[in-house]
């Protein structure tokens, strides 16, 4: 029962760093093309792969902390439905090769992301 505490607690600091990314990329990126989602899903991704192999391989840590981090924060934070979405409405502007650039972008920085997430981790 209290572990929904920890899933709910990293779910709004996820939540809450999302949007204030996404007003920080509306006043700073250019917005014909979905750069927040872009950039938070890569950082999600290195935050993810950081957390859980640190955790996992160099340090003993409540399974708590996994709650909050992995399933409450990245969970919020990241946003693949919006990237989804995003894709889904390109195309439908007619911008398909923004949209194909929208696809590869976000898996190639996410994966990106994870490798160098666990390799960080791992000098730890």
């Amino acid at each position: 029962m209290v572990d929904w505490i920890y899933v709910g607690a990293g779910g709004i600091i996820g939540a809450i760093a999302r949007y204030e990314f996404g007003r920080w990329s509306a006043r700073h990126l250019d917005p014909s093309f979905p750069y927040a989602t872009l950039l938070i899903n890569f950082i999600g991704s290195l935050v993810i792969a950081v957390f859980l192999v640190w955790t996992t391989d160099r340090v003993l840590a409540d399974p708590r902390w996994r709650l909050l981090v992995a399933i409450g924060f990245c969970g919020a934070f990241t946003t693949f439905s919006s990237f989804a979405f995003e894709t889904l409405r390109l195309y439908e502007r007619g911008s398909s090769a923004l949209a194909i650039a929208n696809i590869f972008g976000n898996n190639l920085a996410a994966l990106t992301a994870v490798v160098a997430g666990a390799v960080i981790a791992r000098k730890l």
